[in-house]
């Protein structure tokens, strides 16, 4: 079990095929092997595909900036490369493969994406789990993991469910819980499982979802100052086309960082409802850290630096997102009418009635075939049906300095503290 106290991580024992495979990498020229450089995936890409527009040329400083923090920063072992090699060409693949499908069928950008509800908050504050179960109400059209990694030919409602697009995602998906083990206790992964935003906007390659699976501190410092207009309004032409043969009547979608981002995400959404869950920090920090700690580890070898992340690992930079928030609110450049906030404590104490609560402040319509369908997931999914997620959490003294840190946000929102 790994454990971990303010920032410190120990990485879990790897599978033996894993360690073996790596360990035959050590003496081989793996960056000969399995090549990383941004020529030989583009001209893979678009030999894979017959395809050659990538579209609007946003993406390629970005593009070009990660693949050069990977060879230079990573440390991937030989399977790292492998997977991370796999992951750069299907999202190179969906770029040419989305342009090709607008070309053909302009008329897709026609669709209307009306008031779509995104779920926002600190990592780990329960923003999967509620995902999760505001999406069994029909009146909710999600994207899921399928059809995110493999969007094209555009989803059909006649064979949404048994697309065989749904295998191999699972596949690919599944494959980190066989090569981290325990990661299966932290998240679920599943082809047919909700997929977050910012790993939809990977394929713009200005997504920090990228800074969660790599240890790319170069990628992360060109990514804090980018317009992030750009990922938001591609994200928006990829729901165009999902729902375009597969009609949603409101979009539900979520990722933990938008509260880095409300400004933008409501300029390309601006009917946008949003729902902000909120959980005692000091827990969340915690339990992100051993999250983070074990992706880096699927990967590479690297020493996990919690430092190099502080705007989700530090408590100085979880504090300084929850007040930018607040600030936003304050200032008036963000609408406090359309931000809901959820309390982590009440999805575990009374899920049903807090979710009711949700949608009468948010004016969405509760039905009872809604409230059979959250009951039967509930029942299906108990706490700790993959094992119990262990971590540490800080002692009294770093407690003390936290909750200081942390007071303006609990105080605003009505957090309470759960150590």
């Amino acid at each position: 079990m790994a454990q971990e106290r303010n920032g410190a991580w120990t990485p879990p024992p790897r599978p033996e095929w894993v360690a073996r495979v790596n360990e035959e990498g050590r003496s081989m020229d793996i960056a000969s092997l399995v090549p990383l450089q941004p020529g030989e995936l583009l001209e893979t890409a678009m030999r894979n595909t017959g395809l050659s527009d990538f579209g609007s040329g946003e993406w390629r400083e970005p593009f070009e900036v990660l693949v050069k923090s990977l060879e230079e920063e990573a440390e991937l072992n030989l399977f790292g490369r492998l997977m991370t090699r796999s992951d750069l060409l299907i999202w190179l693949q969906e770029r040419l493969e989305i342009e090709e499908a607008y070309r053909r069928h302009p008329e897709i950008d026609a669709e209307v994406l009306a008031e779509p509800v995104f779920i926002v908050g600190q990592p780990r504050s329960g923003t999967s789990i509620l995902f999760e179960l505001l999406s069994q109400d029909a009146q909710f059209g999600v994207p899921t993991n399928w059809e995110i990694m493999f969007p094209c030919p555009p989803p059909e409602a006649a064979t949404y469910r048994t697309d065989p697009r749904i295998a191999r995602a699972e596949h690919l998906l599944t494959q980190w819980y066989r090569v981290a083990p325990t990661f299966r206790t932290m998240h679920e992964l599943g082809a047919t499982i909700p997929n977050e935003c910012k790993v939809a906007m990977n394929c713009t390659f200005v997504s920090d979802n990228l800074t969660g699976i790599f240890q790319v501190p170069g990628y992360y410092a060109w990514l804090m100052k980018a317009d992030l207009t750009y990922p938001y309004a591609y994200y928006r032409r990829m729901l165009k086309l999902l729902q375009w043969r597969n009609p949603r009547r409101y979009w539900l979608l979520k990722s933990p960082s938008h509260i880095w981002s409300l400004p933008t995400l409501f300029k390309v959404f601006p009917d946008a409802r949003v729902i902000y869950t909120h959980r005692d920090p000091i827990v969340t920090r915690a339990s992100v850290t051993n999250l983070l700690g074990t992706i880096y580890w699927m990967r590479s070898d690297k020493v996990f630096d919690a430092e190099a992340f502080e705007r989700v690992l530090e408590p100085e930079g979880v504090a300084a997102g929850m007040n930018l928030v607040i600030d936003q609110i304050e200032k008036g450049e963000i609408p406090r009418a359309r931000i809901h906030d959820f309390q982590f404590a009440d999805l575990i104490e009374r899920p049903i009635e807090a979710v009711r609560s949700l949608y009468d402040r948010a004016g969405l319509q509760w039905t009872a075939a809604a409230q059979a369908g959250m009951e039967a997931y509930l029942a299906h999914k108990p706490k700790g049906k993959f094992g119990a997620h262990r971590y540490e959490v800080s002692d009294g003294a770093q407690i003390e300095r936290e909750r200081r840190l942390y007071a303006r946000y609990q105080r605003f929102h009505g957090v309470r503290n759960e150590v």
